[in-house]
């Protein structure tokens, strides 16, 4: 059944373009990127081909001068069949892409986004060993040296990490002055000092990579100075709130994937010597789940539409990576409960839903966080 929800005759074709990409592409190898906790080459290649890399980045850089929704679309889409190659696909369009966007200067656009458009990772490198929730307590350091920046430190928990080619980096140029000395760079591959440290292995989205990003008497030019200095802390927050509609909308994929393999399922189970979709426990417990992730979805598209029409949207991405967060925990735990004993082997994918589901209450603020926003810009209420 198709969603509920309205879109344009041109946002149902680009949802069912990403539909079949994900589904005769992806879907083959989910197993095995899971397996070997990496994503497969070829995808990657592939998610460029397809401009799956560069959704919102101008036609005249190589982009597919789409709308932040469409991006929220294909992070979705991608996402019922393999969340972790919804992330891959997420941060670059959300995080990366948006900082250029926003923030970058007209010659670092024609510099960086033909790269991000035809071969290039991008990665966002903010969370350190002591600064989790609270970011802004980063120790990582930049002091400037003759036409360059130096820049010490180093992040962990990086997503895209291991095959990133450009690095968007936060570091204190004056740590005296807390977070209003933060500064966004934008570092390259290959730039003498950066490495990339341990790859965590993780409970769940294994294909995508988590690595540490070491800096160490790395140079970087001046140009690549993102946005005004000791504006990083502006330019995080204002980002990982766009952010967080992607991660909700990876969270809704995923839920709406596992509910479809438990409704499939329960249409051919037979038990009693009848379905068990028969039996009306196993009806509510689907009707519910669908009642849910639609009152989800309704949630991620509002986000995103306000976004799109350049009208707050803070309060609304906040309710929708917890709310989805939540629902799509239930909704993976219930739908493997469904399989009985196949949903707890790998032979059946709700083990895996199961496992890349949990950290979505995690990154990019965790439900508490969420909350705590949530709660704060509801002054309007009184």
């Amino acid at each position: 059944m198709d969603p509920l929800t309205i879109l344009s005759d041109e946002e149902v074709f680009f949802q069912n373009e990403i539909q079949k990409f994900a589904l005769k592409q992806i879907a083959p190898k989910v197993a095995s990127m899971d397996e070997s906790e990496q994503i497969d080459p070829a995808i990657i290649e592939q998610c460029f081909a397809m401009g799956l890399m560069g959704i919102e980045i101008p036609e005249k850089f190589g982009g597919a001068g789409g709308s932040f929704f469409q991006s929220i679309l294909a992070i979705e889409e991608i996402a019922k069949v393999d969340p972790g190659v919804s992330v891959f696909v997420d941060v670059q369009n959300t995080l990366v892409n948006n900082i250029l966007s926003r923030w970058g200067t007209e010659s670092q656009k024609e510099i960086f986004y033909p790269k991000l458009v035809k071969d290039h990772v991008g990665c966002f490198c903010l969370t350190e060993p002591n600064s989790g929730s609270d970011a802004f307590s980063l120790t990582s350091r930049a002091y400037l040296d003759g036409d360059s920046w130096c820049l010490e430190g180093k992040k962990i928990f990086i997503t895209n990490a291991n095959e990133a080619s450009i690095f968007v980096i936060f570091a204190n140029i004056k740590p005296e002055d807390g977070y209003k000395g933060i500064t966004a760079f934008i570092v390259e591959k290959g730039m003498q000092g950066l490495s990339i440290g341990k790859k965590e292995k993780k409970l769940g989205i294994r294909a995508s990579s988590t690595c540490e990003v070491i800096f160490e008497n790395l140079r970087v030019p001046k140009e690549n100075v993102i946005g005004d200095l000791g504006k990083g802390y502006k330019i995080a927050i204002e980002t990982l709130n766009e952010g967080r509609i992607g991660i909700a909308a990876q969270m809704l994929g995923l839920a709406d994937g596992a509910y479809h393999h438990a409704l499939k399922y329960t249409h051919e189970r037979e038990q009693f010597g009848k379905k068990i979709n028969s039996f009306q426990s196993v009806q509510f417990q689907l009707a519910k789940m669908r009642t849910e992730i639609e009152a989800c979805r309704l949630l991620v598209y509002n986000a995103a539409r306000l976004k799109d029409a350049k009208k707050p949207f803070t309060r609304e991405a906040a309710m929708a990576k917890y709310f989805v967060s939540e629902v799509s925990e239930q909704v993976a735990s219930l739908s493997l409960e469904l399989l009985g004993g196949y949903g707890f082997i790998k032979e059946f994918p709700l083990e895996k839903y199961y496992r890349d589901v949990k950290i979505g209450k995690i990154y990019e603020g965790t439900s508490n966080l969420q909350l705590q926003t949530i709660y704060k810009l509801c002054s309007s209420d009184i």
